[in-house]
């Protein structure tokens, strides 16, 4: 062993903070750019949103063609932050970067969707089982274990935390816990803070007065034999009638089993697009959505600082520093939006039959498909197309919705897995309730109209729909 020096000559990419910067915005959510450029107006004074005369933020206006706008060279030099201070021009930098340069045109307001719908959050469960906490008469002592309780009944209602965890977490005696939950369970909703479906259900017919009852027997006992459709099982083992047993089901399927499903947040998200696609005369248009963006410049204190020149020293080093942050602040948003509309009009190339008769007609597509069309790296169209979303004329889509992969057809075009999954659906969907499709059946189905496709796909996408199966569908009565 000895020590040598030798010399090596190797190429490494060299990760800026400018480029980081860039990447970074590139993958972000309306929101989070939005979060991003107001922590950057707090953190830099050189940085302020452009106003209008009026006082209040510039409305979107586009000089030129957006089109020939998005065909811009994107891959700018990241390397321009580190030109020596002298052959900086600061008049012609800041100029260059204006607020204007990366606002698009005007887009029709009254296309936009309705805000009338949004509604106000309402209570949660937690919120509604400790107001009734708040006005029972229990102890002081008795409020801390219920408490503790209501902290674990998660979002369906029942109670994730044993008795013993109860016991050994408070110091108390297992029959005093069980006292406390037995007053938890007598709140709204029936069934609340149950331990099992078996205890929820239960919960119910006791509220309903069937505590002796063929209910009560099938839910004790014949649980699995309801979720198999097993009613001659059910109907042997009670001694019961067929219509006696139906007549039991019914009142049990009439029963909640997730008695928090009616505090679930169920409110609808209303998703502030970053693209939409109109059809204007047979032709569809892109248009990029601004709203809500605050448009950036120099501040322009700043810039006229700059103009005037000032002496030589850390007060200099500090402006300039924070002028040359601003302005690469303003050029990755330029690019991020150039990227993402290029994104979209390449996917629009690809999908053009999709935005005009649906998603039956979506084609499959991959990344390297539109990395290559646009000359950019697949990592790059990733993060474009995630937490992105598109406004078309069949609704809202994210970005990356439109790659999937590619089923096989019996001489045809191979057809992507979304509408395979939509077929499946609208099969499902137009059963015989008494006598639901099987997986093989709906594979029949399938080649029918040329989809070459394995049982164990059509399985593998039913689940993804949130369908159970055959014998889960069949309506016995």
């Amino acid at each position: 062993m000895d020590l040598r020096q030798t010399i090596k000559m190797s190429q490494q990419l060299v990760m800026t903070p400018q480029l980081q910067q860039a990447i970074k915005l590139l993958q972000m959510s309306r929101t989070e750019l939005t979060e991003t450029i107001t922590e950057e107006m707090e953190t830099n004074p050189a940085l302020e949103e452009a106003m209008g005369k009026d006082g209040t933020s510039e409305e979107s206006v586009a000089e030129g063609n957006e089109r020939e706008k998005a065909k811009e060279d994107t891959t700018a030099d990241v390397s321009t932050a580190d030109v020596a201070e002298s052959e900086i021009n600061w008049d012609q930098y800041i100029d260059s970067y204006s607020a204007s340069d990366y606002k698009v045109r005007n887009y029709d307001r009254e296309a936009l969707p309705s805000y009338e719908n949004i509604v106000k959050n309402k209570d949660t469960l937690s919120d509604h089982l400790m107001w009734q906490l708040q006005v029972s008469n229990l102890t002081e002592r008795e409020r801390v274990v219920a408490e503790f309780m209501i902290g674990n009944v998660d979002d369906d209602g029942y109670l994730k935390v044993s008795i013993d965890e109860v016991v050994n977490t408070l110091s108390v005696e297992a029959e005093y816990a069980e006292d406390v939950l037995s007053v938890i369970q007598a709140f709204d909703p029936l069934g609340v803070a149950s331990r099992d479906l078996k205890e929820c259900l239960l919960a119910q017919a006791n509220y309903l007065g069937l505590e002796d009852g063929l209910v009560v027997e099938i839910i004790q006992n014949h649980l699995l034999d309801i979720e198999s459709r097993r009613l001659p099982v059910i109907v042997k083992k009670t001694k019961s009638s067929m219509a006696e047993v139906i007549a039991a089901v019914k009142v049990i399927s009439s029963m909640e089993p997730r008695p928090g499903s009616s505090f679930a947040d169920d409110t609808a998200q209303y998703i502030t697009p970053d693209l939409y696609v109109h059809k204007v005369d047979g032709e569809f248009v892109i248009t990029q959505n601004d709203e809500g963006i605050p448009k950036l410049r120099v501040s322009s204190y700043y810039k006229d600082v700059l103009e005037k020149g000032m002496d030589k020293g850390e007060a200099k080093e500090y402006v300039q520093d924070k002028v040359r942050s601003a302005l690469w602040l303003i050029k990755s948003i330029q690019q991020r939006m150039r990227t993402i509309y290029k994104t979209m009009e390449s996917i629009l190339k690809f999908q053009k039959d999709f935005f005009d008769q649906g998603l039956e007609s979506l084609k499959p597509l991959v990344l390297k498909d539109v990395a290559d069309d646009i000359g950019m790296h697949e990592s790059t169209i990733s993060r474009v197309t995630n937490n992105k979303f598109v406004q078309t004329p069949q609704g809202i889509f994210e970005l990356k919705f439109f790659f999937n992969s590619g089923i096989s057809r019996y001489g045809g075009a191979d057809i992507a897995s979304e509408s395979v999954k939509e077929k499946i659906r609208q099969l499902i969907s137009a059963e015989n309730i008494k006598k639901p499709l099987s997986d093989q059946s709906i594979v029949k189905l399938l080649e029918e109209g040329d989809v070459k496709i394995a049982r164990r796909t059509v399985t593998k996408y039913r689940e993804m729909l949130g369908i159970a199966s055959s014998s889960k569908r069949k309506k016995l009565f």
